[in-house]
């Protein structure tokens, strides 16, 4: 284990001070008290900041043990918390009342859209601040995130065609987010620089270092669970009172809230000068929800009407789903050779804001993505090879 700087007393109050950040989010998750919708929205925020800086403590910490791809997935699963309990409260309502199922892709398809146009880009600026360099260059472990971020999208491509999401969509993506999980546990471990909060559990023995960190990560994912659809209804309804439209709020507003722990975890560990662990967070999230979460929401909606059933997709849900595998393909084609350029985060920025901006030509941004990352592709087509070797442990 590394140590950056000896702890202080900052360091030693700095967990309790960040618990403390939730308890207003909790109370009023159990009636204690009430306020208005926008007062809600801010206070289960500040519980999801709390949540997402005891995460970061505790993913950093838990690389002693594991690997760093290992804990990038857990961090993730636990992150992405939020973007589940919206889209299995869509998928659930969907059973009864057909209209929820388009929410259900809006809201999951906004939020990948997010972390790569927004996430990754901001990954960038921030390492450019600490570091002056303008390319990020990645190890080759995460070879694997990418690997398996590939496969899902390819895969994607095929469900518009069916005009719904069935559960043999749900077996095989939860079978290429297994594989990934699998493989990132028989990753080589490495020991981590360690400051703060994470400093001063890091120096404790196994046991003990052991308790607290998975006790952190399952307070944080329990605050993150019980603020995520308060916190996603609230921002709703207060863009509601302003005359938004619905289906923009859950693709963009919602997401935007739910999405917020793995933005500021990103953000933390990217301006701390551990950039890699940033990017490799961000895409280990991409990579669990276009798989697991994606695969559970037929599985969630065959419960909700007890019987198997797939969830229907209408035109726009199929433009959605195609314009994310798209951005899915032009994010893959840029880092295939695992160096992560300025020009590439500000393409990724550019496009995104277009799509956002100009919701007419989603489409032709759909296909500005796959001619791009095809012609990226091509030129680095070398790599690949190795990023599938790398991906799926071959020699």
């Amino acid at each position: 284990m590394s140590i950056a700087k000896p702890p202080g007393m900052f360091s030693k109050a700095l967990v309790p001070g960040t618990i403390l950040l939730t308890v207003p989010g909790v109370l009023l998750k159990f009636n204690a008290f009430h306020t208005g919708y926008g007062g809600e929205a801010l206070l289960y925020g500040i519980g999801m900041l709390g949540a997402a800086f005891i995460l970061s403590w505790a993913a950093e910490v838990v690389q002693m043990d594991i690997s760093q791809g290992f804990a990038l997935a857990i961090l993730a699963f636990i992150a992405v918390l939020p973007e589940y309990a919206v889209d299995m409260v869509f998928a659930w309502k969907a059973a009864e009342d057909p209209s929820y199922a388009p929410l259900a892709l809006a809201n999951m398809t906004g939020a990948n859209r997010l972390l790569i146009g927004l996430g990754w880009p901001m990954v960038l600026v921030l390492f450019f601040i600490r570091s002056k360099k303008k390319a990020l260059q990645l190890d080759k472990e995460h070879s694997t995130e990418v690997f398996y971020m590939a496969c899902a999208t390819v895969y994607a491509f095929s469900i518009p065609f069916k005009g719904s999401l069935t559960i043999f969509d749900a077996i095989i993506l939860i079978a290429i987010f297994t594989m990934y999980l699998v493989r990132t546990a028989k990753s080589e471990t490495h020991e981590p620089e360690l400051v703060g909060p994470s400093a001063i559990i890091g120096k404790m023995s196994n046991i003990p270092r052991r308790t607290i960190v998975y006790a952190l990560f399952a307070f944080s994912g329990t605050i993150i669970f019980l603020s995520a659809e308060p916190f996603a209804h609230s921002l709703v309804e207060f863009g509601r009172e302003s005359g938004i439209d619905e289906f923009l709020l859950v693709q963009w507003l919602a997401p935007l809230a739910s999405e917020s722990p793995e933005f500021m975890i990103a953000g933390i560990w990217a301006f701390r000068g551990q950039a890699q662990a940033a990017m490799g967070a961000l895409i280990s999230s991409k990579v669990n929800q276009w798989t697991l979460l994606v695969g559970t929401l037929p599985i969630v909606y065959s419960i909700a009407m007890g019987k198997i059933s797939a969830l229907p997709l209408d035109m726009r849900q199929d433009h959605e789903i195609w314009l994310t595998a798209g951005q899915s393909i032009f994010a893959i084609a840029i880092l295939a050779n695992l160096r992560m350029s300025w020009y590439g985060a500000v393409l990724l920025f550019v496009l995104f804001m277009v799509q956002l901006i100009v919701s007419e030509i989603r489409m032709e941004i759909m296909w500005i993505y796959i001619v791009f990352g095809v012609l990226i592709l091509v030129r680095d087509r070398r790599v690949l090879l190795s990023l599938a070797k790398i991906g799926l442990k071959f020699k």
